[in-house]
């Protein structure tokens, strides 16, 4: 499945408009783990994308109970310094407080919209 991923993100750019966004749902993975005390739980992780100022913005988002456990950006053509640092917050952010209703970060709104968008698609459309 992974070989995958790279052609239908690629088809997906090619057919995003730059006002628009889509996502890119694959078959949710399971993973099972035993905590130190016995306890098991299990986590789905889901992926979405959307269109940040540089281009797509492709995220592994886990969620477990509800709760936004884990975000991987496994795709971005953003600027290090302004997207990039921005997404960097703003995953920190949407971990913290579990959501995705958050503002822009200031001089890198499309950038934070995108991504954004990317972790909203991937849980809400699982």
């Amino acid at each position: 499945m992974a070989t995958a991923l790279p052609l239908a993100a690629a088809l997906i750019l090619s057919a995003l408009t730059p006002a628009g966004c889509t996502s890119l749902k694959v078959e949710a993975e399971t993973e099972t783990e035993a905590g130190g005390d016995g306890a098991v739980y299990e986590g789905a992780f889901y992926e979405g994308v959307a269109r940040g100022y540089r281009g797509i913005i492709h995220v592994r988002v886990g969620v477990d109970q509800g709760t936004i456990t884990e975000i991987t950006v496994l795709e971005s053509h953003e600027d290090r310094n302004v997207g990039g640092a921005a997404i960097e917050e703003l995953t920190d952010l949407a971990l913290m407080y579990n959501t995705t209703e958050l503002d822009a970060v200031s001089g890198a709104t499309e950038s934070s919209r995108g991504f954004l968008e990317a972790v909203e698609r991937a849980i809400m459309e699982p």
